[in-house]
Parts: C-alpha cells; sequence; structure tokens
C-alpha cells in the first residue's frame, strides 16, 4: 500500500482497534493464478498473532490458499472532502480514509475442535452482551453438519501496515473547517472521520 510518511498509522495498537473494529474484512489470494478476493469477517486472536476466519466450502478460494502469502484489507471509516469548504477554491476534491493491510501465510484449520472454538469465539464476539444465544447450545450433531460446510483457515501474522488520511497534509486552520463541516453531516462515515482528526489535531497540538 502507497503510504505517504505523514498518514502512517505507527502505532501497532491503532491498528488493532481498526481490525478488531472493522473486522469485515476482504481477503485477497491469487486462485488459478490470478487475484481473487472474499469478503468475511476476521478475528484477531488474543496474543495478536493470528487472524481467524472460514471459507463457504462451496468458495474455490480455499482450495490453493494453503501455504500462500495473503492480504487482509480493513476497512476503516471513509468521506469525500469537498474543497467548497475551504478558505478558497482554489483546490481539488480528495477523500479522508482509515485502512490497516495485513499480510501473512495461510494455514487451513483441519482439527473440528479448533474450528468449533474459534466459531464460538467468533458469535460471542459479534452477539450482543445480554443475547440469549449460545452457539455451544445448538445441538451438536446439527453443528458438527454445518461445519461440514465450512473451511476454517488462521493467518499468521507477518505484516501489519495502515493508512489514516486524515488531512494532516493541510494546514491546521483548514483541518479545523472540515471537522467543522463533517460534524454537519448526520451520516457515521463522516462523524468518526471528524472525531478522529479531532483526536489526532489534539495529539499534535
Amino acid at each position: 500500500m502507497y503510504i505517504p510518511q505523514h498518514f502512517a498509522i505507527k502505532d501497532v495498537t491503532t491498528a488493532y482497534k481498526v481490525i478488531e473494529e472493522h473486522s469485515f474484512a476482504t481477503l485477497v489470494s491469487v486462485h488459478n493464478g490470478v487475484p481473487f478476493a472474499t469478503h468475511l469477517p476476521l478475528m484477531l486472536n488474543k496474543e495478536k498473532t493470528y487472524l481467524y476466519g472460514h471459507f463457504a466450502r462451496q468458495n474455490p478460494q480455499w482450495k490453493d490458499i494453503q501455504n500462500q502469502t495473503v492480504l487482509a484489507v480493513f476497512h476503516g471509516p471513509h468521506c469525500y472532502i469537498s474543497p467548497s469548504w475551504y478558505e478558497t477554491n482554489q483546490a481539488v476534491p480528495t477523500w479522508n480514509y482509515v485502512t490497516v493491510h495485513v499480510y501473512g501465510e495461510v494455514e487451513l484449520i483441519e482439527d473440528e475442535h479448533e474450528l468449533t472454538s474459534t466459531l464460538q469465539d467468533l458469535v460471542l464476539q459479534y452477539e450482543a452482551p445480554d443475547s440469549s444465544y449460545r452457539l455451544q447450545d445448538v445441538d451438536a450433531e446439527y453443528l458438527r453438519s454445518m461445519n461440514k460446510g465450512v473451511q476454517g483457515f488462521k493467518i499468521k501474522i507477518e505484516k501489519i501496515e495502515g493508512k489514516a488520511k486524515l488531512s494532516q497534509n493541510q494546514s491546521l486552520y483548514r483541518q479545523e473547517l472540515i471537522i467543522k463541516q463533517l460534524e454537519q453531516i448526520p451520516f457515521p462515515n463522516e462523524q468518526q472521520i471528524a472525531s478522529l482528526m479531532k483526536a489526532n489535531l489534539k495529539n499534535k497540538l
């Protein structure tokens, strides 16, 4: 990924936060000699050494992914930045965004117990704390038959790189103008980018 120095996420803890908060990722590998992508949730383990996920077995991507170095892209908030918000119209539009790329080698999960354990962790991560649903309450035979329809995998993390393009290349005054405009737009992406820009300015000052 092209990352100008002033946009680089240098704190790995920040990258982990992006992964955990925006865990529905794009996983890219080479299948039959060409790039192939699947959109799926990926879960970071407690030690921050692996990403866990699973394919539908009908998805051909898993069939030649073993031992490949793959790319997982985690898309954070993003939004359009209009030059009409600046103090001059002698400017061009741009896009602010946050993204994290993770590279690593894939290992297929063949052990049924490990697969079930990762699926349970995934359910716990996304179910509400007060949810009555627990994967372990599902009939064991039914769960076993469902597990046959998926192929679990884990990615051994080898490299993480992150980019937060938050108008750091603009003047502080212009950044404040952008924040003011974004805060007036009642959509999650704009609100999140505004919040991140404010936090970035606070850390700078």
